[in-house]
């Protein structure tokens, strides 16, 4: 690993640790400006961490250790996630052991921990949220792997760095495979980070939630850290969507210079992005739980779309 490769990688996970709650922040206050309210401030989320770390947790008798230790687990899984994927440069180290599937193998060891932890207690709604989350990460997945393996035929490699040098130096213009794919990508964040149409997170209503209904049993820093790997996750996915569909503006590999630039870039992007998801979380409803099965299915298929216009036209 070069010296701007761990400097950039360790910049790139310091800053996705200490921007993802200002990103969700910042993703409900524009969510409460377009639905005419005030809103709590972009900086919400890291009083509401701070509160938490100061608290005293309270465990139920019944815990094992597992339900301890999950939330460390999946802060350091989505940690290790965010640093996986080229936000700032493309010359990372944790870039050479790790490509796009195990990216998504790390997502999806992260969802099975906590949904063991929310049925270790024994609660209803726990298990009920378990079971719901399982269901979403099992129609997800495909979807998300359809997407990856449509950028990865492209640029003929699963690395995302080789994805990201391929795709930044093509030529612009409207490519039909990744149209199809970045319709099919926007259904996956929408689902995996429990939002809307498939998840509403500021609801507490236990028979419509699903990641909520899974973090009940949790207080003090246990939940703390789920609700922070929570917003690195929404970091790491909406990292991912840029690195995939506008990767113009990221860093090479030892260009210091570039990733002067890169920072601002990214800041802009992020904002941009936060801003479109907040108007789709305003514009659009909630769906039954019924009705997901049909929405990641719609997301498979236009995953799958995306990947035959690639073979057949190659565009």
């Amino acid at each position: 690993m070069s010296a701007f490769g761990l400097l950039a990688q360790f910049l790139q996970l310091f800053l996705t640790v200490l921007l993802a709650p200002l990103l969700l922040g910042w993703v409900n206050q524009c969510r409460a400006w377009l639905q005419n309210r005030q809103g709590p401030g972009i900086d919400q989320p890291y009083r509401k961490l701070r509160k938490l770390f100061q608290k005293d947790a309270v465990i139920a008798e019944s815990a094992s250790p597992l339900f301890r230790i999950v939330p460390y687990i999946l802060f350091g899984a989505m940690c290790l996630a965010a640093a996986i994927v080229p936000s700032l440069a493309t010359d990372l180290g944790f870039s050479e052991a790790a490509d796009a599937i195990a990216l998504v193998g790390i997502f999806a060891l992260a969802r099975i921990f906590m949904s063991l932890a929310a049925m270790d207690i024994g609660t209803a709604f726990g298990g009920m949220g378990a079971r719901r989350e399982m269901l979403v990460g099992f129609l997800a997945e495909p979807a998300l792997l359809m997407v990856l393996f449509t950028a990865s035929l492209i640029s003929q490699s699963t690395s995302l760095t080789v994805i990201v040098e391929t795709l930044a130096h093509r030529h612009f213009g409207i490519y039909p495979s990744l149209a199809f794919t970045g319709i099919a990508f926007l259904m996956v964040l929408l689902a995996e980070n429990a939002r809307i149409p498939v998840d509403n997170p500021a609801s507490h209503l236990e028979l419509t939630m699903i990641h909520e209904a899974m973090i009940l049993e949790y207080s003090a820093r246990h939940l703390a850290l789920v609700e922070w790997a929570s917003s690195i996750k929404l970091f790491a996915y909406v990292a991912m969507g840029i690195a995939l569909f506008v990767p113009w503006g990221i860093a090479q590999a030892a260009d210091w210079l570039g990733m002067a630039f890169a920072l601002p870039i990214l800041i802009v992007k992020l904002l941009v992005a936060g801003f479109g998801l907040a108007v789709i979380e305003t514009v659009m409803a909630k769906q039954r739980i019924f009705r997901a099965p049909e929405f990641m299915g719609t997301a498979f298929l236009f995953g799958v779309l995306g990947m035959l216009v690639h073979f057949l036209l190659g565009a």
